[in-house]
């Protein structure tokens, strides 16, 4: 697992480190390990460290500190720094005291021709936009920027962006991930994880790493068959949007090797693209299944809310996506009673309908309390897509791409997480598996490719839904994948 922290947390790691925090050892680790990606992006930038320029952008916190010590390494590498001191006579005095002894300079702006920019305008604690005079500095930036643990405007709990807020090449961090790592990835660039040599616990946030991922991904064994790996019953599609079906049950079928059941009135155009799919029109004449997927295009009306009655009245798992979600805002009381798992996903306007708002800033708040009303498992969509639990457990996945966000994706998604459902995955973790899998075909079907090596351009749901075979093979067989860097 891959875990991130509060802010609350990495302090209370701090202050266990006892003496390391108090004579400053830690500062000293993290500025070195600062100086360290500065040089080597400069090297990586020019060819060379030495008589390269660099800004230090300081605030009055331990940030600050830690860019000023930062700057002072590399002077003693020849670099010519200059700071701009955003805290004025509360900028951290030891750190200012060590980066004019090392020659560096106090200047009001950065020359055009800065190399790099390092960005320790404000730490953990900070929060909403830059103040002004930072936010001026920025904005006439044109080099890249490292920030020192956080990008500054930045939320570290929530990830919001403010506006204005620094956009990162490189984010160095120390010890552990933060919230905002994952929840705010673009604005951070690439992140650099050091150890510093402390250690927190309990993380707010887990995400699944590829190989866990491969590792509860349900493949035949020697005695499996059809019915034994798992048959799940996809009500998604109409005659009005027959895609919605050809989809959902493509991606049942591409997930897993058990079976896929179609409840809908595009029977026809399901077979005609997986004609192993066995169609019925109704879920009570479907047969046996171990899970149901229903919602993607399946209708509102009252053949939709007849069948989504009968689905959560079995003991069965069932995922609701889509339509379905705008049955079950307008008929909540269908999960009241309802003691076998389901699994909800929603992006931000069907969260919207089902709570009366939007999940606001604060989305693992959010997603948390949904999770807890509805006794059941909650994917909300996006970029960082969250997954909670009822017992309060969250998951991340970090898509690594925006590829996947268009028309008919959530039915990809809906696919592959009801068919995991269905071999026997517990909502939470096949929601997330789901995810990773979904968000790394998008990248591959970007690119032509799951391992590619040239650039990426738009793709339909069509081109993600033919990407997910070629993904899982290559997940499964242990080639590594493009995740956008994670």
């Amino acid at each position: 697992m891959i875990d991130y922290f509060t802010a609350d947390s990495i302090r209370t790691a701090e202050v266990a480190t006892g003496d390391l925090l108090v004579r400053g050892v830690l500062m000293g680790r993290a500025a070195r390990a600062v100086a360290d990606v500065v040089a080597a992006e400069l090297v990586s930038r020019s060819g060379s460290c030495y008589g390269r320029k660099v800004g230090v952008l300081a605030g009055a916190g331990d940030n600050g500190a830690d860019a000023l010590f930062a700057g002072a390494l590399l002077r003693r590498r020849g670099v010519d720094v200059r700071a701009v001191l955003l805290a004025g006579d509360r900028t951290h005095a030891s750190s200012l005291a060590a980066f004019r002894g090392a020659g560096g300079r106090i200047t009001d702006s950065f020359s055009p021709d800065v190399d790099v920019v390092i960005d320790g305008i404000v730490g953990l604690s900070g929060s909403g936009p830059l103040r002004p005079e930072a936010a001026k500095v920025v904005g006439e930036l044109a080099a890249p920027i490292v920030a020192v643990d956080i990008p500054s405007g930045v939320d570290a709990d929530t990830g919001q962006v403010n506006d204005p807020a620094v956009r990162a090449a490189v984010t160095v961090t120390f010890g552990e991930y933060r919230v905002a790592h994952v929840l705010a990835a673009p604005q951070c660039g690439r992140i650099v994880l050091a150890d510093i040599g402390i250690e927190a616990h309990r993380p707010a946030l887990r995400q699944l790493s590829n190989a866990e991922v491969a590792a509860m991904w349900p493949v035949p064994g020697p005695s499996d068959d059809k019915y034994s790996q798992g048959v799940v019953g996809v009500v998604a599609g109409s005659a009005r949007y027959p895609g919605a079906g050809v989809l959902c049950s493509g991606a049942a079928v591409a997930a897993t090797s058990g079976m896929v059941r179609y409840v809908g009135t595009a029977a026809p155009q399901v077979l005609s693209h997986f004609p192993e799919v066995v169609a019925s029109d109704e879920p009570e004449k479907t047969g046996k299944v171990q899970a149901w997927v229903i919602g993607p295009g399946a209708g509102t009306d009252d053949t939709g809310i007849r069948r989504l009655r009968h689905v959560l009245d079995t003991d069965l798992p069932v995922l609701v996506d889509a339509d379905g979600l705008t049955l079950l805002a307008a008929h909540r009381e269908l999960l009241t009673t309802r003691t076998a798992p389901t699994l909800i996903t929603p992006h931000a306007g069907e969260f919207a309908r089902i709570t009366g708002q939007p999940p606001g800033v604060d989305r693992i708040a959010a997603v948390k309390d949904l999770a807890a009303e509805l006794g059941a498992t909650v994917l909300l969509k996006g970029r960082a897509t969250l997954i909670a639990d009822p017992s309060g457990q969250v998951l991340v996945n970090d898509a690594g791409s925006s590829w996947a966000a268009t028309a008919g994706a959530g039915d990809v998604l809906s696919g592959i997480a009801g068919s995991l459902l269905a071999a026997g995955l517990e909502p939470s973790f096949a929601a997330a598996a789901a995810a990773r899998v979904h968000a790394l075909a998008a990248i591959a079907a970007s690119a032509g490719g799951p391992n590619h090596g040239g650039g990426n351009a738009p793709i339909g749901a069509s081109a993600l839904l033919a990407a997910v075979s070629p993904t899982l093979r290559a997940l499964l067989g242990g080639v590594e994948c493009d995740n956008g860097g994670r």
